[in-house]
This record gives C-alpha cells, structure tokens and sequence, in this order.
C-alpha cells in the first residue's frame, strides 16, 4: 500500500504531533474511509494505534500512516495541506475517482 504527502502536511501533522504530547506516545496517524460514494470515498485522519488488520506504510516525509488492508481505497491515498486561500486538508485518491474530503 502507498501513501503520498505533501510537504506542508508533513509539517502540519508533526506539528500536531508536538501540541498532543504523551498524548500521541506511540501513535500514528490513520487514514480511514468515512463513506463511500459509488466509486469514490471520502477520508479523514486521526491518531490511532496498528492493529493486526492494519498496514503500516512509510513516507518519504518522515511521517508513517495506519492504514487497514482490507481497505481498497486507502492504497494510493494522497494527502495535502494548504494554506492559501484558506487552510485546509485534502485527502483524496487518484486511482479511486479522485473526490476528496476537506478536513
């Protein structure tokens, strides 16, 4: 499975990491699938720990995601983060119809 991030969402999580403190302690952050639409879903995040139906999957931002393997939409997930005009999150999946969920 792949996750893609961009840079402003590498420092954005990180950030939030930080602000949670022990409270984050051996957590990751998790991609899940909050309803699915024909044949595109929509996504959000939180922190979670792995279970034994889940995935692990490293980046190349030095940020690691939780993702369940049983899931079809999380492989290839795209996460981004903007600032201008407005922040907000963008969690979408090329592969998968492309929608996604403002965060």
């Amino acid at each position: 499975m792949k996750v893609k991030i961009n840079r402003n969402a590498a420092k954005a999580l990180k950030k939030i990491m930080a602000d949670e403190g022990a409270a984050a302690e051996g957590k990751l952050f998790r991609v899940f699938v909050t309803s699915v639409h024909g044949d595109h879903a929509h996504y959000d995040l939180s922190l979670d720990t792995p279970t034994e139906n889940d995935e692990v999957v490293k980046t190349d931002k030095d940020i690691d995601f939780i993702l369940d393997k049983n899931d079809e939409y999380l492989d290839g997930v795209w996460i981004q983060f903007f600032q201008v005009p407005k922040e907000e999150w963008l969690i979408t999946n090329p592969a998968k119809g492309g929608h996604h969920h403002h965060h």
